[in-house]
């Protein structure tokens, strides 16, 4: 697997895509494998704050279940509403279509602390 160069990575396992003041947030790849088949999201309404390395939601699988940790933080300004009602879409394409939350960054600077693409592969790699 090959992860997004335009993406920041965080050791808990999500992304965040910037574009301009906004961070689009959602699982690796890595970690939608080791999760196996997810079956339950819970994310935060619109307007819910969130903190940088604090949880935000939590993803379900027959197998485990996790918090989803914030990478930026900011406001929830978008859901993926999809995910509600097809969860499995975050086993299909964890770094398209199945993206968690978007939210105005509060704090841009705070993905230099990230991860990037090839340090979260040998991250991931190494675990």
């Amino acid at each position: 697997m090959t992860y997004p160069e335009n993406f920041r990575y965080t050791k808990e396992h999500e992304w965040v895509r910037v574009e301009g003041d906004t961070g689009t947030i959602g699982l690796t790849f890595h970690a939608q494998k080791e999760l196996g088949d997810i079956v339950f999201v819970d994310l935060p309404k619109v307007g819910a704050k969130a903190e940088q390395g604090k949880p935000i939601g939590a993803v379900e699988s027959v197998k485990a279940a996790s918090d989803i940790y914030s990478p930026v933080s900011g406001e929830v300004i978008a859901v993926n509403e999809t995910l509600a009602t097809a969860p499995e879409k975050l086993n299909a394409d964890p770094h398209g279509e199945a993206w968690l939350v978007k939210i105005r960054m509060s704090a841009p600077a705070e993905t230099a602390s990230l991860l990037s693409a090839a340090d979260y592969e040998a991250y991931a790699g190494a675990e």
